[in-house]
């Protein structure tokens, strides 16, 4: 979806609800490997550098992530780090572009119940309590904005651009038991979303793709299986670990009032 160009400005420009006047989309390729199990997972995010109507150059994030585990916070952070490291090449110069990201999430932050918000920073003079309204260009470079849309948290709300595009993401109308290939039960009443939920029927439909998507799911189940038994044995350790804690606590406590006795006594 992300590497038709006209898709990846129609999505980056209704979550940023800023137009853009080019955009430049390129795949980062991650692969986990766990040798234990004999799984490789590939997957794909997205770096787009885009100028907008205004002439700036900014670099958008957009990471995917299906399931909520610690090893995937830390690369998170880590690819976040990596980005800041990397200068771009703008008009054969190297830059170090703003940088937002776009975080697409198959899990549910039991805080946020909307199905999708946008992270933003403020600069606040703290001397006079004013926000200002001017920024720096050394302030954006080494701080950024952040959307987050939650997929499981979509309605069929279909009012706005943004509703329009969150209706792709909608986790309903699913025609199969493997949740590939769904029903979109919306008007398709622009070009973009024409062009959007073609590719995705083609996914959804055409034997290879079929195959892969079902060889990822597979895959993922697995993981996610591995990454929950993990995380119990780790609660049960905790869990262990705190009650033999508290016995140490209340053994030191209870020798304390018996010292505290004795010397009353004598």
């Amino acid at each position: 979806m992300m590497e038709n160009e006209r898709v990846a400005k129609f999505f980056i420009e209704t979550l940023l609800e800023q137009p853009i006047e080019t955009i430049e989309v390129k795949p980062q390729e991650f692969t986990y490997t766990d040798e234990l199990a004999g799984l490789a997972v590939f997957r794909l995010d997205f770096i787009a550098t885009i100028k907008t109507e205004t002439s700036e150059y900014k670099k958008v994030l957009i990471e995917i992530q299906k399931a909520k585990n610690q090893i995937d916070l830390m690369r998170f952070r880590r690819y976040l780090g990596e980005q800041y490291k990397k200068e771009d090449k703008v008009n054969n110069e190297n830059q170090a572009l703003p940088i937002t990201t776009i975080y697409i999430l198959g899990f549910t932050l039991p805080e946020i119940e909307t199905a999708c918000i946008r992270v933003e920073r403020n600069y606040k003079d703290l001397i006079n309590k004013t926000v200002l309204e001017k920024k720096s260009d050394f302030v954006e470079k080494l701080t950024h904005d952040s959307y987050i849309v939650q997929v499981d948290r979509i309605t069929d709300r279909y009012q706005t651009s943004l509703d329009k595009l969150l209706s792709v993401f909608e986790q309903s109308n699913f025609l199969d038991d493997r949740k590939i290939t769904k029903q979109f039960s919306h008007p398709t009443d622009n070009e973009e979303l024409k062009i959007l939920t073609d590719i995705l029927h083609h996914s959804g439909s055409d034997p290879i793709e079929r195959k892969r998507i079902e060889d990822e799911q597979e895959a993922w189940r697995t993981i996610n299986a591995m990454f929950e038994d993990k995380e119990k044995a780790f609660q049960k350790a905790l869990d262990e670990t705190k009650k033999a804690l508290d016995e140490k606590e209340r053994i030191i406590e209870e020798l304390r009032r018996k010292l505290g006795e004795h010397l009353t006594s004598e």
